[in-house]
């Protein structure tokens, strides 16, 4: 894995989609999830060079989730198989044409069971990005214990570290989360965040301007805040620049987040100014949220001027 652009690591899911509501029974078709194998396919799409880590099971589910990896051109060379736990499931159901509901199944499973040693390998191989989420310090407190050596030991290497708070109530509580990703977020040069989550790394009930203040203050450089539909703006140590959105028609929400980062990672793997990476950050998240899948519908490189000078229904020819 010379050379890597970007590891991450975390939880890969078999994700079941239906249209329609679970307890109506119909068809499931599977796909592969996870906010980390997420931001990994969208910075490989683009061509850089994208590693995931973790544990999958070692069975047809788990051949499943690295297939699809592989297929997409990441480097899964440091995925263990856990031989003993299943695959984490993820259950979407349309309930309505405009809200989704997510069920989970993954206590016990393959991801949770990440630790320490999983990871030795893959960081001890270089990366110029260590992206993390806050997904997976609530899966167990050996994935907790993971996350944390691998931002300190990523940031002391000298590796830029970006932490996505992408919070999940249905993992554990917002005091919970805090508690331990507020002292993560110290080892991260990108924090990126909902509006909603960002008192997640800073004190409870703190204002944007606050938790901001004394994450830069901490030494984080910049300050990422997701705005869905309007956008999102970031803060650096120069101050505050806002993006908004591209204009797109939206079907399908889920994912749109990873896409955001995903997009601004490969801004900077490229050089690309702030006002750049928050471009391409927007473009990829345009581009997730008018398709289905969490992933599926992430531009190749050639391909991310698709959206600048079209109109609706438009036809390439």
């Amino acid at each position: 894995m010379t050379g890597l652009d970007l590891l991450t690591f975390g939880e890969a899911l078999v994700s079941l989609r239906s249209t329609g509501p679970l307890t109506a029974g119909g068809a499931l078709t599977a796909h592969l999830a996870g906010a980390e194998a997420n931001v990994a396919i969208g910075l490989a799409r683009l061509g850089h060079r994208a590693a995931f880590g973790g544990r999958v099971s070692d069975d047809e589910l788990g051949t499943f989730l690295l297939r699809q990896l592989r297929a997409e051109g990441v480097d899964v060379t440091h995925v263990v198989r856990d031989p003993e736990r299943p695959a984490g499931l993820m259950f979407l159901e349309r309930r309505t044409a405009d809200l989704t509901r997510v069920l989970y199944q993954r206590a016990g499973s393959a991801g949770s069971a990440l630790g320490v040693d999983d990871l030795r390998p893959a960081l001890a191989a270089g990366a110029r990005v260590l992206h993390l989420t806050g997904i997976t310090p609530a899966l167990s407190a050996g994935a907790r214990e993971a996350a944390g050596w691998a931002a300190e030991t990523a940031a002391r290497a000298g590796t830029l570290v970006c932490l996505d708070v992408n919070h999940r109530a249905k993992l554990w509580t917002r005091d919970a989360a805090r508690a331990v990703l507020t002292p993560l977020a110290g080892h991260a040069s990108v924090v990126v965040a909902s509006a909603d989550e960002l008192d997640l790394v800073g004190a409870p009930g703190a204002d944007e301007d606050t938790v901001v203040a004394g994450l830069l203050a901490r030494g984080v450089s910049t300050v990422l805040v997701k705005l869905g539909g309007d956008g999102a703006r970031a803060y650096t140590r120069e101050g505050r620049r806002d993006a908004a959105a591209l204009p797109v028609t939206a079907v399908d929400t889920v994912g749109a987040g990873d896409a955001f980062t995903a997009g601004y990672l490969s801004g900077h793997l490229d050089g690309l100014d702030l006002a750049g990476r928050l471009r391409r950050a927007v473009t990829l998240g345009a581009f997730a949220v008018a398709g289905t899948g969490d992933w599926e519908t992430l531009p190749r490189r050639d391909e991310l001027s698709l959206l600048d000078s079209r109109q609706p229904g438009d036809t390439l020819r």
